[in-house]
């Protein structure tokens, strides 16, 4: 015999504490980050291209 869920009640909470506010990145790493981000982005990007021409 199939089980029917006819209501689903999904709660959370979401809190701040000290310590996550101490651990943020520094706005040179947060910067280095994105710019290494940014750069494997454009070197799949370039790859996908290659592949394409390739064909």
């Amino acid at each position: 015999m199939p089980i029917e869920i006819r209501e689903l009640v999904i709660k959370a909470s979401i809190t701040k504490s000290v310590s996550e506010e101490d651990s943020r990145p520094s706005p040179e790493t947060d910067t280095a980050d994105r710019e290494e981000i940014i750069a494997d982005c454009v070197e799949q990007v370039m790859e996908i291209l290659k592949n394409q021409a390739e064909r």
